[in-house]
C-alpha cells in the first residue's frame, strides 16, 4: 500500500496574503499529495513543529513579504536543531531571481516564483520529494 507524500504548506511571518499558498495546496492535493495547511502568520518554530508532529516529507513556504532569506534560514536552522533535515524544504513567492542561488545553497530544494504553473510545482514535489526521501 502506497502512502501519499505529506507536505506542510505554510505562510511564515506577518504576510497576510495566502491565495497563492492555497492554490498550491489545492494543486498538490489534486495530484495526490496529502497537504497540511498551517494558515497565516506562522512562526518558523510553529511550522517546523507541525512538520515534525505530522511526520511530513516536505515543507512548502510561501513568502511575499521580502523576508524570505531570514524565514527560510530560520526554518532550516530549526530543522537542523531538531535533527529533521530529512524534511525537504521548498518554497515560492515574491523572491528575486538573484536570491534563488543563495537559498539553494542554504538547503532550499526548489524555489517557485510568480507565474510558475501549479502542475509544474506538483510534478516537482512528487518527483523530487519521493526521490529525496526514498519514500513511497
Amino acid at each position: 500500500m502506497n502512502t501519499p507524500i505529506r507536505v506542510v504548506i505554510a505562510k511564515p511571518g506577518l504576510d497576510g496574503h495566502d491565495r497563492g499558498a492555497k492554490v498550491v495546496a489545492r494543486a498538490l492535493r489534486d495530484a495526490g499529495v496529502e497537504v497540511i495547511y498551517t494558515g497565516l502568520h506562522q512562526t518558523p518554530r510553529q511550522i517546523v513543529d507541525t512538520a515534525i508532529q505530522e511526520d511530513a516529507d516536505g515543507i512548502g513556504l510561501s513568502v511575499l513579504s521580502g523576508a524570505h532569506m531570514t524565514l527560510f534560514a530560520e526554518v532550516l536552522r530549526l530543522l537542523d536543531e531538531a535533527g529533521a533535515r530529512d524534511i525537504t524544504v521548498f518554497g515560492g513567492g515574491i523572491i528575486p531571481e538573484a536570491d534563488v542561488p543563495q537559498l539553494r545553497e542554504m538547503g532550499v530544494a526548489a524555489v517557485f516564483t510568480p507565474g510558475c504553473p501549479t502542475p509544474r510545482i506538483a510534478d516537482w514535489v512528487i518527483q523530487n520529494i519521493e526521490h529525496l526521501t526514498g519514500a513511497r
